[in-house]
């Protein structure tokens, strides 16, 4: 697939067919983040892979975080089955000591979603889905999965064989809407 194709073609997915991912097709995956981009080649990232369905169903439960939903009128997270459905799920997460910071803005942050992008269009490209899910509860997330506290767990990405096919996708904003040549335009 093309690469352009490809970043206009990934969807967000959040309904798995119940098939395995092949090892080599996630291996493949990992290595898209391997090839990342970061602050100072620093590579902050670590990759929990979580194939195991009753984690995954633990792993789910955190993603709940009432305060959160409730503050936009949701019962529940709208990818929160995704977890336990998704054959594989990676919880990506960062070491903020091995990336930098610049005008009080925290790069690992940056290095994270660099390695994001490439996991995800890698997966797209192998025929797979992914979905970003960022709302989880990191403390209990570090307490079941035994991640050090210095690091920072900054997504999950459910992982398989889309259950239903995506069509289009979410409307786009016109280049016009956000583009600014020369200096701010109003």
């Amino acid at each position: 697939m093309e690469t352009l194709s490809a970043i206009k073609t990934r969807r967000s997915i959040r309904k798995y067919a119940d098939q395995p991912v092949e090892p080599e097709k996630l291996q493949a995956v990992l290595e898209a983040v391997q090839q990342a981009p970061s602050w100072s080649n620093q590579q902050c990232w670590h990759l929990v892979v979580v194939t195991d369905q009753e984690t995954r169903e633990q792993i789910s439960e955190l993603s709940f975080v009432e305060s959160f939903f409730a503050t936009y009128g949701y019962k529940t997270n709208p990818a929160q089955k995704a977890l336990t459905q998704a054959p594989v799920v990676i919880v990506a997460c960062a070491d903020p000591s091995r990336s930098g910071a610049l005008n009080h803005q925290p790069y690992y942050l940056t290095d994270m979603g660099i390695a994001a992008q490439n996991l995800m269009l890698a997966a797209h490209d192998l025929g797979l889905a992914s979905v970003f899910v960022g709302v989880f509860d990191e403390e209990k997330l570090k307490t079941l999965l035994g991640i050090p506290a210095e690091i920072r767990v900054v997504g999950l990405f459910p992982l398989g064989y889309a259950a239903v096919e995506a069509k289009g996708g979410p409307a786009r904003k016109a280049l016009d809407d956000f583009v600014h040549y020369g200096h701010w335009q109003a």
